[in-house]
């Protein structure tokens, strides 16, 4: 039941963040939203518990982009070409692919991942009763 309960916590907390940054940065956001940012924000947790720290915060930070940057290509092609919801359209930024992904917004997805990697590694850290990695993570770095 506590791992439901964080996952819950987990996929909440991505969700309502990944749509008040769009509300700061476009102004609206969509319903799908909250879906998208709330699955982001797990799987981005997940890389930390499948490849650990010891993998460079750089390399972490392109998996989390190709992650973001799948999820989005996904959902946009489900909301935006698929059922016509209009969500959003990148036609006309640069290096985009079918107007649902582009090369700017990639940029973004990067810069935003480690700060997702961090939060998530210790929002687990705050629901588990033993120490984890972000315990020697905020140590080693003082």
């Amino acid at each position: 039941m506590a791992s439901v309960l964080k996952y819950f916590f987990l996929f909440s907390f991505g969700g309502i963040v990944y749509v008040l940054i769009e509300m700061l940065w476009r102004g609206y956001s969509h319903w799908s939203m909250f879906i998208l940012g709330g699955i982001c924000f797990v799987l981005l947790g997940l890389i930390n518990k499948k490849y650990t720290w010891d993998i460079p915060l750089l390399i972490q930070m392109l998996i989390g982009t190709f992650i973001i940057t799948l999820m989005e290509f996904i959902f946009g092609c489900i909301f935006n070409l698929w059922l016509n919801l209009n969500v959003w359209d990148y036609y006309d930024l640069p290096f985009n692919i079918m107007g649902q992904i582009c090369l700017p917004y990639m940029f973004l997805w990067f810069l935003l991942s480690p700060v997702c990697i961090i939060v998530d590694d210790y929002i687990r850290y705050l629901f588990s009763t033993k120490k984890n990695r972000i315990t020697n993570y905020f140590k080693s770095r003082s």
